[in-house]
């Protein structure tokens, strides 16, 4: 005996087949209005279903991800500083270094758009199904510090699992502490033996990590894993923050 249209959704709600239940009705109007062959409607009402559990499975990973943002490289201004690696920008987009275990380096000075653009690779990798963490790395490293060891090691997995790691803006309070930089040296260590990248933004120059770890010998160690299969894009130029402050403070109306 066949179902209602009613009993239909039931059983689909049950089956938590969400994509169908919300074009099924749609899609049986059409079917109707065009006389169209069984599985031709049928096949539209599977790929329904597919576009659903797709859109919800990126939106997870999305959400997972710690990103901001769905940073594009389309929207990126790049005449305001020309002399930005941008064709290294959409060789990293590809994100063929992932496919190959490699990693990033984006280094130049602030409000160059170092952010920016690695986040819009992050999101590009999300959009593939890769699972990302994006961390700001000082605020971070400084919270995980205050943690007990359970929770520690709670929050370390996913970063040493990800398929792709992100640090923002590291160094940015200059000296780091001591369990900071043993937990720089873990992720790179342990993602550098999985073959897994890391994209790694900072201010400062790489010579002056040991500075900032306050140990030579641990920098030495951090760098040597991560640039041995690596990309390094340097950043010159003008501040995007102070170009768009500036562009506010212009536009607000002047007191007479």
């Amino acid at each position: 005996m066949s179902m209602t249209l009613n009993e239909i959704e039931r059983a689909l709600r049950d089956l938590r087949l969400s994509g169908i239940r919300a074009t099924l009705e749609t899609r049986v109007l059409q079917a109707q209005a065009n006389q169209a062959p069984f599985l031709e409607t049928f096949s539209m009402i599977l790929q329904d279903e597919l576009d659903r559990r797709r859109s919800r499975l990126l939106d997870r990973r999305y959400q997972q991800s710690g990103l901001d943002e769905r940073a594009t490289l389309t929207d990126f201004d790049w005449r305001f500083n020309p002399k930005l690696p941008r064709q290294a920008c959409f060789e990293l987009h590809t994100l063929k270094f992932v496919a190959e275990g490699q990693n990033a380096l984006i280094i130049g000075k602030p409000g160059t758009g170092k952010s920016r653009i690695a986040k819009a690779v992050a999101y590009q990798a999300t959009l593939q199904g890769l699972d990302v963490r994006v961390l700001e790395a000082d605020s971070v490293f400084a919270s995980y510090a205050l943690c007990s060891g359970a929770d520690q090691q709670r929050q370390l997995r996913p970063w040493l699992d990800a398929d792709l790691l992100v640090l923002d803006d590291l160094f940015l309070a200059r000296r780091i502490s001591d369990s900071a930089g043993e937990l720089l040296q873990t992720l790179v260590h342990q993602r550098y033996k999985a073959r897994r990248s890391l994209v790694v933004t900072s201010n400062r120059v790489v010579q002056d990590w040991g500075k900032y770890l306050g140990d030579n010998t641990m920098a030495s160690t951090i760098l040597d894993r991560l640039m041995h299969r690596s990309h390094l894009l340097e950043f010159e130029g003008h501040s995007y923050r102070l170009k768009e402050a500036a562009t506010r403070f212009a536009q607000q109306p002047s007191d007479r």
